[in-house]
């Protein structure tokens, strides 16, 4: 009895730090800026005039204000066709980056997995290893590499493939370079983790039976990656939308994000309330592709069962 008792506390706690976790440092945050989205701006320190103080007011107090919350900073978003631009752009930017991201990491993951196992961990280290320096190093290494006298147009001119320097830094192209370069092992390492786990013999049967090895890798070996494709292209999406240092350092004024534009709505204009609605607006945006992530891996891990 007393280890049946020990079993459920075990189950318990395993199951209440991550939803504590989640509370502390997820919900009760966005339930602090959902607040301030809800604020009228001031001049003044803080930068806002709260709708309601739970601890002034209480429980029936805040109840009666909440009641007359406006949409006002909401409706202004959708009035201002920079937000709009700038989350279609976000959109449409981290969508081209997700699909060139899948096209150069599934050929790495693939010749990972079909590489021989005692090489197998070494080149796992490889993809690995750009974490073990500064994410903001690696951007500003970009600077460098990108710009009119940097190292990139030195050498294509030494080389002479061309003759006049490359105009790629502050523009998109270098924010794609960035984020493909940034976001690259997100990509690699769930397919890698899928393509690891396939069954050669799959591919043996089907040679066998006078299948091609291109034919049999678009019917066997990449339906059953289908998982990691979805992993991989889910966890450079989303971050991606939102990206902020990527764009800030090597696209130019045209290069229209929504973390850029949130961060200069925050720390130029000063303007709390509206830049709180554009991250909850953000994060609902965001939310579908979450969703759909979270109903694929329960079907999978259902079917594995």
């Amino acid at each position: 009895m007393a280890e049946k008792k020990d079993t459920n506390w075990q189950k318990l706690i395993e199951i209440g730090v991550p939803f504590v976790w989640l509370i502390v440092l997820f919900l009760v945050p966005f339930f602090i800026v959902a607040k301030i989205s809800f604020s009228t701006a001031l001049i003044a320190q803080p930068p806002y005039q709260p709708v309601f103080d739970f601890f002034v007011d209480g429980v029936a107090g805040t109840i009666e204000k909440i009641k007359g919350f406006t949409l006002d900073n909401y409706a202004f978003l959708f009035s201002d066709p920079l937000y709009i631009n700038s989350y279609l752009s976000s959109l449409r930017i981290a969508a081209i980056s997700t699909v060139l991201l899948l096209l150069i990491g599934y050929p790495i993951a693939y010749g990972m997995a079909r590489a021989p196992k005692s090489i197998r961990p070494m080149l796992l280290m490889m993809v690995i290893l750009p974490f073990w320096t500064s994410f903001l190093i690696r951007v500003y290494a970009w600077i460098g590499i990108l710009k009119p006298e940097g190292l990139l147009s030195g050498l294509l001119i030494w080389l002479g493939v061309i003759e006049t320097p490359l105009a790629i830094m502050n523009t998109e192209k270098a924010v794609f370079i960035g984020i493909v370069y940034s976001y690259l092992p997100f990509m690699v390492l769930p397919l890698y983790a899928s393509l690891e786990k396939l069954d050669n013999t799959l591919l043996e049967a089907a040679a066998d039976l006078g299948s091609p090895p291109i034919k049999a890798f678009w019917q066997i070996t990449l339906p059953l990656s289908i998982p990691g494709v979805i992993a991989g292209c889910m966890l450079c999406f989303i971050p991606a939308v939102g990206e902020f240092v990527i764009p800030d350092l090597l696209g130019g004024s045209d290069t229209l994000m929504i973390g850029r534009t949130l961060w200069n709505e925050f720390f130029l204009n000063r303007d709390w309330p509206v830049s709180a609605a554009v991250a909850v607006l953000l994060l609902l945006v965001l939310v579908i592709p979450i969703v759909f992530y979270q109903n694929f891996q329960q079907r999978q891990l259902e079917a594995d069962r």
